[in-house]
Order: structure tokens, then sequence, then C-alpha cells
């Protein structure tokens, strides 16, 4: 993959010498390098070998974008005014939705240096639309790549894309390094294997990880193979039990909505999921606020249309969503609900902030769901061995018999529930141990935890997760009844 993010000193290096003249094409260089081989488009997949320079305008600019090659560049500017085109793009925008590990006020400095151009002038660059050129320069921008020895040029049929082991050696300094992180060696290979044992959770942490395995070799921590590296002692075992194949669709529908996070004004979606409960695929058109690793899967918090048609929250497992790619709606488009119309322009779209909230105020991982309050009993050995200063949710604590009775006057409304929850727990022992919880009712991630406690831990309260305990466990002994 190429990783390397648009540092002064990687432009420096694609410019051949003339940093100072060629600043915004060595950004086009970089982007359309980081477009080919880069980890999150990795269009040299999807391009046909060897492309031709039609195939890859198609994919930098938006639809609005002329194909003329006589135009202009103003004229082609303004066909797409008004739009995300990438001909609008400003150099310091491009800046900022890169992985840049960099500021700009540091870019600008290091790129003063490096240059001789005043910050003030290099502000005045960042201002200005790299891609706001004609066709015939972007032709000229492939033709210095496949000079470089990036691309390889094929006469009348385009441009062929190159392994790794092909391209040019960038110079050590271009390369990023781990001076600064203040880690020993020990410390750097821990990192990577705990990276490592996690990357399916994120997938971009597989750039990181050749990264760090690039520079470990680079800054002579591995003096041998890497197979002699130092011995693992640390493993991280998650449940995540999806083929190679479905991982990888997942992976790369996470990836399709970060995407659609790193633009200026985010979008609605619509993809097929399949309904597992009514064995069915349903229509989703939603505003896509945060994925999750909850469950053993990936999931999608979103609002919108959800698969009852109703607009509400609904969590969207990702290994579930059968359509290949997402379906961007621009604001404007009118599929796009009118509810989520009239809060985008009020300012009131849902946030990541305000699920957040709402999971910190009951346990469970489906935060739309109503909440009530759980009470527990476990034997006093149990509780101690199990349950006693674990935290499994920051309302979930103990409480002592004597105090549950005026909590259940005050918590529970419902009057009849509120009395027979009073009459089970006076036929309880006060000796037991005791906890209390908000939970929200009907969510599968607090029901597997009481299946795992049983049967030491009954449910007092709520009445339907109580009923729903006792109905599991008659269809379970029913199982080893004999016949």
């Amino acid at each position: 993959m190429f990783n390397y993010p648009p540092s002064p000193a990687i432009l420096q290096w694609l410019s051949r010498g003339q940093f100072a003249n060629r600043l915004l094409r060595s950004l086009r260089l970089w982007l359309i390098l980081d477009r080919l081989y880069g980890n999150e488009f990795h269009w040299v997949k999807e391009l046909s070998q060897p492309f031709r320079y039609g195939e890859l305008r198609d994919r930098l600019f938006a639809i609005s974008h002329s194909c003329s090659e006589t135009l202009s560049a103003t004229a082609l500017v303004e066909g797409c005014r008004g739009t995300d085109c990438l001909c609008q793009r400003t150099l310091r925008s491009l800046l900022t939705y890169c992985s840049f590990p960099q500021s700009i006020p540091e870019w600008i400095a290091e790129t003063a240096q490096r240059t001789g151009l005043s910050p003030a002038a290099i502000e005045a660059h960042l201002e200005r639309a790299p891609f706001a050129v004609t066709h015939r320069s972007l032709r000229q921008d492939l033709t210095l790549l496949a000079h470089q020895g990036w691309l390889r040029q094929v006469p009348h049929r385009g441009y062929l894309c190159l392994s790794a082991s092909q391209w040019p050696q960038l110079p050590a300094e271009a390369v990023p390094t781990l001076d600064g992180l203040g880690l020993s060696p020990a410390q750097t290979w821990q990192l990577l294997h705990i990276l490592e044992s996690i990357a399916f959770v994120q997938p971009n942490l597989d750039v990181v990880i050749n990264t760090l395995w690039e520079q470990l070799g680079q800054l002579h921590l591995c003096t041998t193979r890497r197979s002699q590296s130092p011995s693992r002692h640390i493993f991280l075992h998650l449940d995540y039990v999806l083929s190679p194949q479905v991982q990888e669709q997942v992976d790369d529908l996470q990836q399709q909505i970060e995407s659609l996070w790193q633009t200026p004004d985010g979008g609605v979606i619509q993809f097929e999921t399949w309904v597992a409960k009514e064995q069915r695929l349903a229509p989703i058109t939603v505003y896509p606020v945060c994925l999750h690793y909850a469950r053993r899967a990936k999931y999608l918090s979103a609002y919108g249309i959800d698969p009852s048609g109703q607009v509400a929250w609904h969590n969207y497992r990702l290994d579930r969503i059968r359509s290949q790619r997402l379906r961007v709606l621009p604001w404007g488009d009118p599929e796009v609900p009118a509810i989520l119309k009239q809060k985008r322009n009020t300012g009131t779209l849902p946030t990541p902030e305000w699920i957040e909230q709402q999971l910190e105020e009951a346990w469970g991982f489906n935060f739309y769901l109503p909440k009530a309050l759980l009470i527990l009993r476990f034997p006093v050995l149990f509780a101690r061995d199990y349950v006693d200063d674990t935290v499994r949710h920051s309302t979930f604590r103990k409480i002592s018999y004597v105090q549950l009775f005026p909590l259940i006057e005050q918590q529970i409304a419902n009057r009849e529930e509120q009395q027979t929850v009073l009459q089970i727990l006076q036929q309880k022992s006060p000796d037991d141990t005791y906890y209390q919880a908000w939970v929200r009712v009907g969510d599968i991630n607090v029901t597997m935890r009481l299946r795992d406690w049983r049967p030491q831990g009954e449910v007092i309260s709520p009445l339907s997760l109580r009923q729903q305990m006792q109905a599991e466990v008659e269809e379970e002994r029913s199982h080893y009844v004999r016949s």
C-alpha cells in the first residue's frame, strides 16, 4: 500500500527538486498515487490494466465536471461551482481531510524551509485548488508519474499500475519514523502485536501496522528475519467469526462509511439489509452516525427509514448488509426523508455524542429501546467471586436489601408491577447480595449476560425480563427431561 502522508518531504521528492514551482502539482501527484495504491481507495483493483486517462478522470471528478479537452481550467471549474467536485477542493481542505500527522502551521513552516517561499506565499497556495486545471495538465501528471517509475506507459493503450516492489525507493528523510514516540524497541514490538490482534476492528490499522514494520526495519530494531522477532506473550482473543470473504465485505462497507464522514457535508445512504427475525430483505435510507464493535460484530448506528419502514433509530450489523456498495444520496435528492432534511437545515442532525449519552443512561447496546430498573439477586459467595468489583455499566451497583423497597416504590411507576416486585422481594433472603442497574428492555446484550449468570443470578425486576428468564429456563429444562 502507498501509505505515505502528503508531508513536505514527500511532496518535495515527488517534485523532483522543483517544489517551489510545483507545489500544487506535487499534491496532485501524491493524491493520484494515494487513490491508485492507497488503502482507502485502492483503485488499482478496479481500473483495467492498462488503464486510459478517461477511467481515472471519471473517478477523480464529479459528474458535473466536463470531459471536454478544449475547455479552459476556468470553464471546467465554473461548471462544477457549488458541488463537492475535486476541482473545487483547496489545498488546505485536501490536507485537512487526509490522514495527516502535522498541523497546518507545522506543514507551512516545513514547506517554507524546503522551498524558500514565505509563509504568506504558502498560505496563498493553500487557498488554491490543485485540481482546477485542464485535462491536458492531468495527462502530463500521469506522464510524470510514469517517468518517476510509479506507472508504466504502454503505447496507444494507456498506463499500467506496478506492484509495490517496482515502485521507486523513497529517500530516508521522506519516510515517517518512530522518533518522538518515546517507545523502546520492546515496547514497539508489544504495540505491534496488540495492533495486529485488533486490526480487524479497525481495518485502517493495517496501514499503521505495515508502516511500523517498515520503520522497524529501517531503524534496525529488527536485524534478522521477522520470524526471529521477540516472542509474543500477550494475546487478545475477540469473538469475531466471519469468513474471510464476509469480513472483506464488512471492511469495505466500513471504509465507505468512514469516507463519507470525511466529506464536508456528510450525506444519507441507501442499502438493503437482511432482517434475520423476519427472513427478508429490507430497503434502508438513513443518516449514518457512528460505528460500534459489539456482540462480536460491527454495527452502524443510524437514524432514518428502518426495516419496518418507520423513521427511527436502528443498529445495523454490517455483515447483514447485502448491498455491495452503499448508495450516497445528496441532500437535495427527493429520496432523502423530509425529517432528515429538516434536521440538517436546523442543525439538529443526530450526533455520536448523543448516542454516547444514551448508552451511559442505561445498560444495553440498543440505546433507542425503553429503559427499566433491573434488580438482581445472587448468592453471597457467587457474587463475591464473579460479580463484585466488576464493571458492567455505570448504573450497575450493589444495593442493600432494605434500600430496595423505597427504590422500587420510587422508580417503578406501574402500580401493579410495583406490588408484584415487592412481593417477590419479600420472599427473598436479606442476607443475599443484590444489584441494581438501568437496562434497555429487550436488549440482547443484557439478556446474554443474564443467561451467563444462570442459575446463580435471579432477575427480580423488570417483570418482563424475569418472565423471559423463567420461560427460557423451562424450555431449557425440557431438553433434559427423560422421555
